[in-house]
């Protein structure tokens, strides 16, 4: 193990230890996980923005949030980070027959399929094959996983016609649906974009952001124009927000 991760591992314990600091001290598996999260996203947000020095320091921060709850466990006896590495470990070397053992595959989509069964077999007492999907997931993250897993036992559209056809009919019931049944029928629509999207080998969630920061951008670049020509934005009317919306987009 490298000197600078036993260094890591030391100044964990000694924050934790009751002479190190109070906030450390005080943080539980569930105080932390917002903070888990938190950085899970501004790992996502350095690799959009191609940064190395930024991504870097976002997996240092991610390695903490590993060592911390690691140490935390380890304080209870539970288990420590050497048991977390070597049991990854073991689980890479197990689901990858094909680099580890005596023959190969031939793509990806048959490392998945295999990974997959593989996974079946550890995780036998589940009930469902879509157990082990996180509640916690962003809704169209978890639709596109949920639906993946489905796709690889066989229930899947043959191709993305298919799944464009019913995008289309959950567009007509969402325009046929009374107000109380709305709620329901957008959410399918919803549902059967995700499933057009991971058809055409798209993630909807990326795909998403992607045009949320279009209109962030765009809509920055309306507020910028009305600075420049002197107008309160929040004043204009619609049809000069229109204006200066297409003069954004250009």
């Amino acid at each position: 193990m490298s000197s600078s991760f036993d260094r890591l591992k030391r100044i964990v314990a000694r924050l934790r230890s009751p002479d190190g600091c109070p906030w450390d001290r005080e943080q539980t598996h569930e105080s932390l996980k917002p903070h888990l999260l938190e950085e899970c996203y501004e790992v996502i947000d350095s690799i959009d923005s191609k940064n190395d020095s930024e991504l870097k320091e976002e997996l240092g921060d991610i390695l903490l949030q590993v060592v911390l709850h690691s140490q935390i466990a380890a304080e209870n006896s539970r288990f420590d980070f050497e048991e977390v590495a070597s049991l990854i470990a073991d689980k890479l070397v197990h689901r990858h027959p094909h680099v580890f053992g005596n023959y190969r595959l031939p793509d990806s989509e048959a490392v998945l399929q295999q990974w997959d069964s593989l996974k079946r077999l550890e995780k036998s007492h589940r009930e469902s094959i879509l157990d082990g999907v996180p509640k916690a997931l962003p809704a169209l993250a978890r639709a596109q996983k949920l639906q993946t897993k489905a796709g690889r036992v066989g229930f899947d559209w043959d191709d993305a016609e298919g799944a464009w056809r019913k995008v289309l009919e959950e567009v007509n019931e969402v325009a046929a649906a009374a107000n109380e049944n709305r709620a329901e029928e957008i959410g399918d629509l919803l549902f059967a974009i995700v499933n057009f999207a991971r058809k055409n080998k798209l993630d909807a969630e990326q795909i998403l952001n992607r045009a949320t920061k279009k209109f962030y951008d765009r809509f920055r670049k309306m507020e910028r124009l009305a600075s420049e020509c002197e107008m309160e934005f929040v004043n204009l009317s619609l049809d000069e927000m229109e204006r200066l919306w297409i003069e954004a987009k250009k």
